[in-house]
């Protein structure tokens, strides 16, 4: 009798493979990391083989840690980050890497794109905001700066397409990362014809369109023998990473918001139908029939905090290596002695340029208000508090098109840090939900399977496997700080976005010739 599921997450630096029990609850996990490929300034690529080998040995892993014998196996499903890139050749053989959403090359088209309105008709349409993360967009660039590529290209996928390709020989793609491509009509459920002319691809150089129950069996009998399951164990297509996040919180009731903060993050909430942005800041993307997510991805999330702790902390962060302490516990514990508001030290936290709450590639991170008085302590609290009010100004995006929450249900790496849980409960003026699994994704992957397989009647199954280990309650006695500071931080936003592409292009024209980073996990 089948009693385990597998949720596989490729991520932006690793992919998790994550064994559950038929009652969601996990039994043992891999996280197999591999480098982020940044050669040229504004690039983040990945390689598809990396990826491809540490899927395969998670799923490996996985199977022999849990000790899954034949026909134990119900299924295994994917979530997969959004909006990657790769194009192939006549051969099936990449021509590119792969290129994720934080590549920021096609910048200059994604602006063409606002300037002359085209980009808010195709919005309109595929529910994708203009911007250089979009593979549509990403298109544009490689047509005008590299059509030798094009010429070449017979199939232009994504990560998850490349994968189910070498395991099963076709190219497949469920309607939820279909729909992140910025090529996918929301309203038809089919490739938009407009998207499709503008980047002048065709039909059959993308995916089949499947849904995100679809089934795949009778993987290649080598790679199954590998990994030491049965050829005919479906392989379910799963979703995208940010629809499956709200359904691994127990986030996809009506005015339940679920905020994520991983290397990136995201605000989103579940609509029972497409509900698009008039104003093209947030996206809509299809989750399940009858559940769309609606919200905003922030580049710069737990990546900023690395960045702080790398840049800043480097002795502590090097004394808690030997001391076999974490460094990220070290800092927050260092954060937490300075009151809130960080005494009036602000933090815009765009290293990466910025999807939500702006879409503008060029933006750039600043300190605001610095004195003599302030410490390396109070940086890192205001990058904290940084993070957390960018994504309350996702917030009040999302509020003015689906209502004000009624929950918010918390997750990402972020959520074992006690002081940036309260952080947000604080900021947010709301109690925060932290689940017991912080696997969101993968669970919400095989909770998908189990809807695909029969083994349950309704994604709302999920609620009986999300249990709360925290429930952060806002302290009504640093409102005022954040109430004071808020309205400042959000006009400097404004304020300072009029001179971020002018300070991009004289980076971009004295780039740091030691650019070359391979992130870690």
């Amino acid at each position: 009798m089948a009693t385990y599921l597998i949720g596989v997450d490729l991520g932006t630096t690793s992919t998790k493979v994550v064994l559950f029990n038929t009652q969601g609850q996990v039994v043992t996990s891999v996280n197999n990391p591999y480098p982020l490929y940044q050669d040229t300034p504004d690039m983040a690529e990945e390689d598809p083989e990396e990826i491809f080998d540490a899927t395969i040995a998670g799923l490996t892993a996985v199977i022999r840690r849990g000790h899954v014998q034949p026909g134990e196996l119900a299924g295994v499903s994917f979530s997969a980050a959004m909006h990657s890139l790769i194009l192939m050749d006549a051969n099936d053989k990449p021509l590119t890497r792969v290129i994720t959403w934080a590549d920021n090359r096609a910048a200059k088209y994604a602006t063409e794109l606002k300037e002359n309105g085209l980009g808010m008709q195709l919005f309109k349409n595929t529910g994708v905001p203009t911007h250089p993360m979009s593979p549509m967009v990403k298109l544009l660039w490689l047509n005008a700066e590299h059509p030798d590529l094009i010429q070449q290209t017979t199939h232009f996928i994504g990560i998850k397409d490349y994968i189910l390709h070498r395991l099963y020989g076709r190219y497949v793609q469920d309607y939820s990362l279909a729909n992140a491509t910025g090529l996918f009509n929301i309203h038809t459920m089919d490739w938009d014809d407009q998207a499709l002319a503008v980047t002048h691809v065709s039909r059959d150089q993308l995916p089949e369109l499947v849904d995100t129950t679809y089934q795949l069996t009778g993987m290649k009998a080598a790679y199954a023998d590998v990994i030491g399951i049965d050829p005919a164990t479906p392989f379910i297509l799963g979703a995208s990473d940010g629809t499956l996040s709200n359904l691994g919180v127990n986030a996809i009731d009506p005015g339940v918001l679920a905020v994520t903060i991983g290397t990136s993050g995201a605000v989103r909430v579940v609509t029972d139908k497409p509900v698009v942005d008039p104003q093209g800041r947030l996206f809509t993307y299809y989750l399940a029939p009858g559940r769309w997510v609606v919200g905003g991805p922030v580049n710069n999330g737990g990546i900023v905090f690395r960045w702080v702790r790398d840049q800043l902390f480097a002795p502590e962060k090097l004394t808690a290596e030997q001391m076999d302490i974490d460094s990220y516990e070290l800092l927050t514990t260092i954060a937490s002695k300075i009151p809130a508001g960080a005494d009036g030290l602000l933090f815009h936290p765009y290293l990466g340029g910025e999807r939500a709450p702006i879409w503008d590639a060029n933006a750039r991170g600043s300190f605001f208000g610095l004195t003599r008085q302030h410490t390396r302590a109070h940086m890192v609290r205001a990058a904290l508090e940084g993070i957390v009010y960018n994504l309350y100004m996702v917030m009040l995006m999302i509020e003015g098109i689906t209502g004000k929450p009624k929950a918010i249900q918390a997750t990402g790496g972020f959520a074992r840090s006690a002081l940036w849980r309260q952080m947000l409960a604080d900021i947010f003026e709301q109690d925060v939900n932290i689940p017991e699994s912080f696997e969101s994704s993968a669970l919400g992957a095989a909770v998908i399977a189990m809807k695909s397989l029969g083994m349950i009647d309704d994604l709302s199954a999920v609620k009986d496997m999300v249990g709360v280990t925290h429930t952060h309650q806002p302290n009504p006695a640093v409102f005022p700080v954040y109430r004071q500071l808020l309205p400042i931080w959000i006009r400097l936003t404004r304020e300072l976005s009029t001179e971020y592409a002018a300070i991009a292009d004289f980076q971009r024209a004295h780039p740091d010739p030691n650019a070359h980073i391979a992130a870690e996990d």
